[in-house]
């Protein structure tokens, strides 16, 4: 909702104001992590996922995790207790519904024959959007492929062909010259099985997909093939991953919109269309996880990135107490940048004309021409905790910086939204010292509330909303977030030069219960209560990729008990039938 102009002068507009504030900080923050646009060496054909030569190049994901009994037991240590018992839940429930429903115990059956690696890949359909009879926003099944490598092709036939005690009837096809078993029974259970030249044990859920695999494999566009796909790889090669994720951009936008229920315009399409993919790889840390990922445009897309990475001083500026921050190198390309991006983006967070909107009817002034005209340089949004000895109902300030490409054409504008302050909202504004410069206040009336704003460095523009903190800031932090342990532990540093950066510490802004406005439903506590912050570096890479690295720092609850057992109940065997094609 978005206020309107004030037509009686004694009465006041302060909710809508602050709303819109909000609504911008929220935009910046929440909208910036989504939108950094994160030759370069070519990955080594053993780094692709594994079975890429096997996935359909128009696959919407695909998500390989290693074996490694030892790594997969330190992603358990990670946590609370409590959310080492709902993440060992799920793993059992998805054991339970893949293999133990039919028959299959994964130490005994799968792991003494399986690869390093499996790949999960999920298809696009046939019909990716909904069709007109189904009601908005109704999402399609998406076909699975898993590919299991064959290390030991002797052991895997002796294990294979063994009669199930579950799995329902099975049926016997043949395409392409390769042999196809599939079940018969609920939907919710049918697989379909092939192995392709006893080097990979296809599973699917469905039967064309298996066909889609093995037409693929015999020729057909692959996931390995994908343009850019080995440059984009090796720019996040790393040693021993536990896992590595591949994102097909575009088809992934198109079943967004079908789910969403907001088709994309023609216009729109094409530009989603001028991007390729999304690749990742994560490993393991002592602390927690990290994921380093690039994602890159198609070769002939006329869209291409500027290659700057300025942002430098902002963590340098906010005190050590920020819980939560956003930076940049340049505020105005990101405002253009975004602007595009949400015309096409069928779930944009925030439509930029609600901050248009919003600021025009609130303080009657233009949002692009008066503050994003000297703003094309540096900005961070920040949420920063109020230092001790400050009012209770203020536990918080919320912060803006930006760095002014021209104070002299700032200075007039800034002025004029004093005047606003004063004429539409009967704020008291005057001018302050703090440390001995000026800083201008906007006292709230009959809320003890105040805005500061001000300069830092002489180029540097700064607000605060909430809890009087302008100390902590001026002229410079004492403690300064880029001196704070938190931060340094959570946030990566390989990548610089880079353009900004994200922090939250999920401990003090979530965890600890200090803040309302940051507080989860109550079914989403038990996970982030396992994360201690998250860190995230943002860079361009050239002019068709872009990077960015991420930490999550975790708790660490120790050795996991044993998985739960499983829960299928054993059944009858039918000895006449054989679960999957023999290798």
């Amino acid at each position: 909702m978005v206020a309107k102009n004030v037509k009686n002068p004694k009465q006041t507009n302060k909710p809508a104001l602050l709303l819109t504030l909000g609504t911008a900080v929220l935009l910046i923050a929440g909208g910036g992590a989504a939108y950094w646009y994160l030759s370069k060496p070519k990955a080594e054909p053993g780094d692709l996922p594994i079975g890429a030569e096997v996935i359909p190049q128009d696959a919407l994901m695909a998500i390989a995790v290693t074996t490694d009994s030892g790594q997969w037991l330190r992603l358990r240590e990670f946590g609370t207790s409590q959310s080492q018992v709902a993440f060992d839940k799920s793993l059992a429930q998805l054991r339970d519904r893949v293999l133990t429903a039919n028959g299959f115990d994964y130490q005994k059956d799968i792991q003494p024959w399986v690869g390093e690696e499996v790949t999960v890949a999920f298809l696009a359909s046939q019909t990716p959007f909904a069709p007109p009879t189904a009601p908005p926003g109704s999402p399609t099944q998406q076909p699975v492929v898993v590919v299991l490598p064959i290390r030991d092709g002797l052991r895997a036939k002796q294990i294979l062909e063994q009669p199930r005690a579950q799995g329902g009837k099975l049926v016997d096809r043949t395409y392409k010259g390769f042999q196809i078993k599939e079940s018969q029974g609920s939907p919710a259970q049918n697989y379909s099985a092939t192995v392709l030249d006893g080097k990979f044990l296809v599973v699917t859920t469905d039967a064309k997909a298996t066909d889609r695999a093995i037409d693929t494999y015999t020729g057909g566009p692959t996931l390995a093939t994908t343009p850019g796909y080995n440059q984009a790889l090796g720019q996040v090669k790393v040693e021993q991953p536990f896992g590595k994720v591949y994102v097909n951009l575009p088809a992934a936008a198109a079943v967004t919109s079908a789910s969403s229920g907001k088709p994309i315009s023609p216009q729109n399409l094409a530009q989603i269309q001028q991007s390729q993919g999304l690749a990742a790889t994560v490993t393991l840390q002592s602390e927690g996880i990290q994921l380093k990922s690039v994602s890159w445009l198609k070769p002939d897309s006329q869209r291409k990135f500027d290659v700057k990475n300025t942002a430098k001083i902002m963590p340098s500026r906010l005190p050590a107490d920020t819980i939560l921050m956003a930076s940049g190198g340049n505020l105005k390309k990101f405002w253009q940048e975004y602007t595009q991006g949400a015309t096409a983006n069928p779930v944009t967070p925030i439509n930029p004309e609600m901050i248009r909107d919003g600021i025009k009817n609130t303080v009657g002034m233009d949002w692009e021409q008066d503050f994003l005209s000297w703003m094309d340089d540096e900005f961070a949004i920040a949420l920063a905790a109020a230092p001790e000895g400050g009012p209770p109902s203020l536990p918080f300030s919320l912060l803006f910086l930006a760095k002014a490409s021209d104070r002299r054409a700032a200075e007039p504008n800034l002025q004029k939204l004093d005047e606003a302050m004063v004429s539409r909202y009967k704020f008291k504004v005057e001018q302050t010292q703090v440390a001995g410069q000026p800083v201008i206040t906007w006292t709230i009336p009959q809320s003890g509330a105040a805005i500061n704003r001000g300069w830092l460095d002489g180029d540097v523009a700064f607000l605060t909303l909430g809890a009087p903190i302008a100390n902590a800031l001026v002229p410079r932090p004492p403690q300064p977030l880029s001196d704070s342990e938190s931060f340094k532990k959570a946030v990566p540093f390989e990548l610089n030069p880079n353009n900004g950066h994200f922090f939250i510490n999920v401990d003090q802004a979530i965890n600890s219960k200090k803040f309302p406005i940051l507080q989860l439903p109550p079914g989403n506590r038990e996970l982030v209560a396992a994360v201690r912050s998250v860190g995230i570096t943002a860079a361009i890479s050239d002019q068709r990729s872009s990077r960015y690295d991420v930490f999550v720092a975790l708790q660490k609850a120790g050795n996991p008990n044993p998985l739960p057992t499983p829960t299928v109940p054993p059944v009858a065997p039918s000895p006449s039938i054989s679960p999957v094609p023999s290798p």
